[in-house]
């Protein structure tokens, strides 16, 4: 138990959080604290570090973001002695030796899959590792680093997890419990300074949700379309009211005394368009402005080349500025500093200053509640809003926060009060392998242990929680199958399948068999009624008329009557003493082979139209006795065609089939359709059962599958043998990128070894950093040398590409031009105005992939199996290249505390 006196520590109480988290490090446990932002989370780590230099340890203070990093180490200085603070970038270390070390999460990942050896242990005398802004572990780029961070952590190390509010806080704690050790979630609903949402058009800012704040305020209406155009389709529905200007909502917060404010914006251009349209607003008084002034000119003494265009200088002496991932960071940086003293009223933000930086505000407007995606524009989310949100109220300074939100063309008052009272999202598991986590793991464990590390991510572990549902529904699905195959497990279903067969083929037997009498009727049908146009009075013939009986029938005939066409009319009798006038073609069998019956004394009835009958009389008796006589003798009922070869071969198979179906025992089951039912629904279950059993299985194990493919693709280029790494394998695990592959084998195929060092900067830019701005347009193009090795190399991505396709390994393989001829001027020492204006790039664009490419430099020297050569010239690039602004304050401190070639800070590896 630690003995540090809360009341020394802190000038003021603790809430009741505070002290539960507080409470719980003290029983050794780690702790995830879930709390809202602007609620005092940091306190808790704050409190971790006291007690680690109380007992004479260290703590690793991990942040998602470089920017955060900075500011933490500014903070912690001032907060614990200059000297007890350090710093670990990819490229530089500060004071490494220091009690607290602030470094980014993905640095410290890198530490844990360093090798690690007694006196070369990263984590030795280290207490706690602080994993502040946790919740980014649902970053869809990064999250991954979290959980690798959780899982390869030894157990015993305490973690101070700080997340802001989500949805699955007590998932996630169950899950570092399960993965590190005990683990106590620490759980906090009310903010110090509470949020008030408000929403503003044109008609000005009024508030959003009613006192309970669990729905619309009820003197709001929601805006509906005039009635002409509510019927349109979704897709062209109409668009809201004109939103209200960037100045009428400034004045509206002005007049409520509601600054400082944080606009959020979801584009830098958005950000600077805004800061224009307020060029004649003035929010800061002289002393501000005297004082803003005295800060740009010292600002400007020490970065000359940092300063932004005269507009946004006169905007910032006016207390307005933006911030964006465009900006230059050093500039990006100075306003935030101004905002946090008070001296900037108004900044227009993208949502990544939402991640984390202390700048809190009396007010936030979110000016718009969707954003532009992949897969077009969408609503914000829960936690997304309530991370902008929660920037809104400054802890000792304001009663309340304001929310404002802003009606749009696209988006109302119903939609800002369905954000408002949204909960949070949950965290979702981005656990992903890559090649650098293969060849780490197997370069430490064998493959069993791997597999374990590889199955402890939280995403295995949601899954798991999803399989005592889906098990239980699997379950319920074989039961089902069972309980059917029960009812019917005394049907033999050979046989059943044989009977189905059998009737199958009668089906088609019978439909050829119709196919051919009725091919054999057309046939004989024009020589029947050529042959009945010279047949006598008296000859019996076989009919076939609806008007009598559908079924071929005997009769006589008695009269031919002449008709305007070719063949005349019959006026015949039946066998069942009908008259029935009909043509030629109602003749199916004409048997003039029998002798003619006497029909000249029977009175002819009067029938005038085809198709017409009438009953015969008493006398007419006798002729039907006799066509009856003669049909008990001879055949008088079959169709002539009915006697074609064909027909009679065909009709006989029908015959056999029909016999053969009655004498099958599936014959005397019962109702066969129903049977046929139960067995179609059970085949129905069991291909759903295996399907689903195939999915689970996916979703369980898919991480070692991708962890397998991947070893096949890292065997197949000669990284490990056995799954003992090889040169080239402990080459590629030493380096960090999106594709440590590929680098590692651009890095091992020798041919940057004679490159200059401007050219290997901007060869590794190349391979190792995508341009995501579209359109880019860059002056300078890279050196002839250059562009023939990129050209060179473009055979080994092809390979690469192959071989991770043909293991269905989807892992980008950078290779650009673009902007290759960039970073080669600015190593060769162009000046920082001359490269920003000969690109289309914003200065932070620059800044960010020279930096990148620096991180890649950093590494060169450290890998296992390069030449000297190669070593030096990324050392002499990473000196050219390291300059203002690419080269932040705290890396000039560190080039001149630190001897620099001694370790890689990224994985604390000596040369």
């Amino acid at each position: 138990m630690s003995n540090l006196s809360l009341d020394k520590l802190f000038p003021y109480p603790l809430d009741d959080f505070q002290l539960q988290a507080v409470d719980c490090l003290n029983q050794g446990h780690s702790v995830v604290v879930s709390a809202p932002t602007g609620s005092g989370k940091t306190l808790i780590g704050e409190y971790a570090i006291y007690r680690a230099i109380a007992h004479g340890q260290k703590v690793f203070y991990t942040t998602p973001l470089k920017a955060l990093s900075n500011q933490k180490l500014r903070d912690f200085r001032k907060q614990f002695g200059y000297e007890n603070v350090g710093l670990l970038t990819g490229d530089t270390s500060l004071n490494r030796d220091a009690s607290i070390i602030v470094m980014t999460t993905e640095i410290f990942r890198n530490m844990l899959y360093a090798e690690v050896d007694g006196e070369d242990d990263p984590l030795l005398d280290v207490e706690t590792v602080v994993l502040d802004e946790c919740h980014y572990m649902n970053d869809s780029q990064r999250g991954t680093v979290w959980e690798e961070s959780i899982i390869y952590c030894p157990t015993s190390v305490q973690f101070v997890a700080l997340s802001a509010t989500i949805a699955n806080s007590i998932q996630l704690t169950n899950w570092i419990e399960n993965v590190h050790g005990p683990t106590d979630l620490i759980t906090s609903e009310m903010r110090p300074v509470p949020l008030k949402f408000n929403f503003c058009s044109q008609k000005g800012l009024h508030p959003l949700l009613n006192d309970e704040g669990t729905a619309l305020h009820p003197n709001n209406k929601v805006w509906r379309p005039p009635k002409g155009k509510r019927n349109k389709q979704k897709l062209n529905r109409p668009l809201y009211p004109e939103p209200p200007s960037i100045g009428f909502i400034v004045s509206q917060l002005e007049e409520r005394k509601m600054l400082p404010s944080i606009f959020f914006v979801f584009s830098r251009r958005g950000c600077d368009k805004a800061v224009k349209s307020l060029k004649s607003h003035i929010l800061v008084s002289k002393k501000e402005r005297n004082l803003l002034k005295l800060r740009l000119r010292d600002y400007s003494l020490q970065n000359p080349d940092g300063i932004r265009d005269s507009f946004h200088i006169d905007s910032l002496l006016r207390g307005i500025a933006s911030h964006h991932a465009g900006i230059l960071p050093a500039w990006k940086e100075f306003v935030e500093r101004l905002f946090q003293d008070g001296l900037i009223k108004i900044i227009f933000a993208t949502e990544t200053l939402a991640a984390g930086i202390n700048m809190p505000a009396r007010s936030t407007v979110i000016l718009t509640l969707s954003k532009r995606c992949e897969e077009g524009h969408r609503l914000l989310k829960g936690s997304e809003f309530l991370q902008m949100a929660g920037r809104a109220g400054r802890r000792g300074l304001d009663e309340i926060g304001y929310v404002v939100t802003v009606q749009s063309r696209f988006e109302g008052i119903k939609e800002a009060c369905q954000l408002a009272i949204s909960p949070p999202d949950p965290l979702i598991s981005q656990f992903t392998p890559s090649y650098g986590m293969v060849l780490n793991l197997l370069q430490r464990y064998d493959e069993k242990k791997a597999k374990e590390l590889i199955e402890r991510s939280f995403g295995r572990y949601l899954a798991d929680l999803d399989l005592v549902d889906e098990e239980k529904s699997l379950c319920n699905l074989e039961n089902e199958i069972s309980n059917l195959k029960i009812n019917l497990e005394d049907i033999p279903w050979s046989d059943f399948d044989a009977y189905e067969k059998i009737r199958s083929r009668l089906r088609e037997e019978r439909r050829l068999l119709k196919i051919l009498k009725k091919q054999a009727s057309e046939t004989l049908s024009n020589e029947l009624t050529s042959a009945l146009n010279f047949s006598s009075n008296g000859t019996l013939v076989t009919i076939k008329v609806p008007q009598v009986n559908e079924k071929p029938t005997p009769a006589v005939i008695v009269d031919k009557i002449e008709t305007s066409g070719q063949f005349p009319y019959l006026l015949c009798i039946t066998i069942e003493n009908v008259w029935i006038l009909l043509s030629c073609q109602s003749v199916v069998s004409l048997h003039a082979e029998l002798s003619c019956l006497d029909v000249d004394s029977y009175k002819k009835p009067y029938l005038s139209k085809l198709g017409e009958t009438c009953f015969g009389d008493d006398k007419t008796i006798l002729l039907t006795k006799n066509i009856e006589k003669i049909a008990q003798k001879e055949d008088l009922y079959t169709p002539q065609y009915d006697l074609a070869g064909e027909v009679t071969s065909q009709y006989e198979l029908v015959l056999s089939l029909e016999k053969e179906l009655d004498a099958h025992p599936a014959h005397r089951w019962g109702d066969r359709k129903k049977l046929k039912k139960f067995r179609r629904r059970i085949d129905e279950l069991e291909i759903e059962l295996i399907t689903r059993k195939n999915y689970l299985s996916h979703k369980v194990n898919h991480h070692w599958d991708s962890f397998k493919s991947l070893s096949k693709v890292l065997e197949y280029f000669g990284c490990f043998n056995n799954n003992k790494l090889s040169e080239i394998g402990r080459t590629v695990s030493s380096i960090r990128g999106d594709n440590e592959l590929w680098i590692g084998l651009i890095v091992m195929s020798g041919h940057l070894d004679d490159l200059e060092p401007h050219e290997l900067a901007g060869i590794l830019q190349g391979i190792s950093t995508d341009i995501s701005r579209r359109e880019v347009w860059c002056d300078f193009f890279p050196s002839s040398g250059s562009e023939d090795l990129m050209n060179k190399i473009f055979f080994i991505r092809k390979d690469l590409i192959n071989i991770q396709e043909r293991f269905s390994i989807d892992v980008p393989v950078l290779w650009n031009l673009d902007v290759v001829g960039l970073v080669e001027q600015w190593t060769i020492g162009i000046s920082w105005n001359d490269l920003v204006r000969g690109t289309s790039l914003d200065e932070g664009d620059i800044v960010r992939l020279l930096r990148r490419t620096v991180d890649i430099l950093s590494q060169i020297p450290h890998c296992e199996a390069v030449s000297d050569k190669l070593r030096n010239n990324a050392r002499r690039a990473l000196k050219l290249i390291n300059r203002f602004p690419v080269l932040e304050d705290n890396d000039y401190e560190s080039l001149i505390s630190e001897d620099k070639d001694a370790v890689n800070p990224a994985t604390e590896r000596a040369d």
